[in-house]
């Protein structure tokens, strides 16, 4: 029978162990259980040391206690006494040992035969072979012993057999290497389980981008509310993809917005040029026209302009000409401005302005804002039918910090749930489709409101619509 062979790992559990080798949580693991194991192996090795120690010392104070002894016996009752308690000890089956010699060397009594010829020749402690009862040819076993000259040149050798000794020391030994074994497989397993568990998620993460890298911008990230470092990462990265959601959907309504609004001036510039070639016959016919189709594209033009100037304010990039200004000041130099217009169209124009409003900013963008607000004020303030109050109000005060311009009007107002949606570009309500703009003028208010790190409120004014820009002021 021709042996058989084990069919390689296929790739794919190569390639996903391969991948879990390589993740920073293995590698962490790893780097703990090798920490973990030299410690354990520097605390283990502590403890069979102390407990070598503590076994030898309790060896030495048996045999000490034991030469004490017998030498009060050879003390009081001489040689003869000692050789009694000596041979009758001997007899004792145990780990202790004894020999009593002659000034020459020479065995009297005790249950060791052999010695190595060095330890009679001198007193002192200790551990070496010997030869016990009838063992013959070269002894195994071990010993702990001390030698003790007597009086009369005797020597008198007690020790203790280091069997039980070595036993709990390779037991020790044993058990060290077995924590030791046990500890790197269990730090292997739960690196690898550590590992594969983030792996998991990670992929799972993976799988998610990919798809909404393939356009499906609804796609989240799984929370597993572990509250960990993924959690949190999984977290700022949907509130990441929210953002872009909603950039993406604005994008998408100021293109329908543009398409709709810019529509109507490119068909009247289109149509103006048109008639100029058709039916211009004198040089004044078609100035008139090249006249009109230039203010529709000066139009135009203010649009973008208007466009561009929200996208660098909304990016940060605004004009460097930040100063310290009085905010009041220019609230009303921009209403003494307005005023004629609003007159025209039969409103008043009141201005309730503090001194010295002080503010750390751009002055004209300030201004413009003010501006942009007197402006949809005069165009949509009007009560129709002409009843009641006919007034535009311009205030700027100081409360709490903030210097607040504020232009409230007694036209129609907005309605609470559309005031939000009006901040945005190019939204214009059904009401005002019929007067001239584009939707654009809150949303550059609220454009410099962010930049100066202030907002833009709008509020029910009774009749009418209230809209305060608040800033920060600046310091006194």
């Amino acid at each position: 029978m021709s042996p058989t062979t084990a069919s390689p790992p296929p790739d794919g559990l190569l390639a996903r162990l391969g991948k879990i080798f390589r993740t920073t949580a293995f590698k962490l693991s790893l780097a703990y259980l090798v920490l973990f194991a030299v410690l354990a192996s520097l605390g283990l090795g502590y403890v069979a040391w102390n407990a070598r120690r503590v076994l030898d010392d309790q060896i030495l104070s048996t045999i000490d206690a034991e030469i004490n002894g017998l030498s009060e016996q050879y003390t009081a009752g001489g040689l003869r006494r000692l050789i009694a308690v000596v041979e009758r000890r001997a007899k004792e089956p145990g780990a202790s040992l004894y020999l009593v010699t002659t000034p020459a060397g020479e065995h009297i009594v005790g249950n060791v035969s052999r010695l190595p010829a060095d330890i009679l020749a001198r007193s002192g402690q200790y551990e070496s072979y010997y030869g016990r009862g009838s063992d013959a040819g070269p002894s195994e076993h071990r010993a702990i012993m001390r030698v003790f000259n007597l009086a009369g040149g005797f020597r008198l050798v007690v020790g203790r057999d280091t069997e039980e000794r070595d036993h709990l020391r390779a037991a020790i030994g044993n058990t060290f290497g077995s924590s030791l074994a046990l500890v790197v497989l269990l730090g292997v397993l739960g690196g690898w389980f550590v590992a594969s568990r983030v792996l998991k998620r990670v992929d799972d993460m993976t799988e998610t981008t990919r798809t909404i890298m393939a356009g499906d911008l609804d796609g989240r990230l799984r929370v597993g509310g572990t509250g960990d470092e993924l959690d949190r990462l999984a977290q700022n990265l949907n509130l990441m993809l929210e953002r872009i959601g909603e950039l993406m959907r604005g994008m998408r309504e100021v293109s329908d917005n543009i398409a709709h609004d810019l529509k109507t001036p490119l068909t009247r510039l289109r149509n103006r040029a048109d008639e100029a070639l058709r039916t211009a016959e004198t040089p004044e016919a078609l100035r008139t026209a090249m006249e009109g189709v230039i203010e529709d594209s000066d139009g135009l033009i203010r649009v973008f302009n208007a466009l561009l100037t929200i996208a660098r304010l909304e990016a940060g990039n605004a004009p460097e000409s930040v100063s310290r200004f009085d905010a009041g000041a220019v609230a009303r130099e921009v209403a003494e401005l307005y005023e004629p217009l609003a007159e025209d169209r039969g409103l008043s124009l009141t201005v309730e302005i503090e001194p010295d409003l002080m503010l750390d900013g751009n002055r004209e963008l300030v201004g413009q804002a003010i501006a942009n607000l007197l402006d949809n004020a005069i165009k949509y303030g009007a009560r129709s039918p002409a009843s009641g109050p006919q007034e535009i109000t311009v205030s700027a005060v100081r409360a709490d910090g903030v210097v607040q311009l504020r232009v409230a009007d007694r036209g129609p107002g907005i309605p609470e749930a559309e005031r939000e949606r009006v901040l945005d570009r190019f939204v214009r309500l059904d009401a005002a489709r019929t007067r001239p703009g584009f939707g654009l003028g809150l949303s550059l208010v609220a454009a410099v409101a962010r930049l100066h790190g202030g907002r833009l409120d709008l509020a029910d004014n009774a009749p009418g619509l209230s809209v305060t820009l608040s800033l920060p002021a600046g310091a006194a």
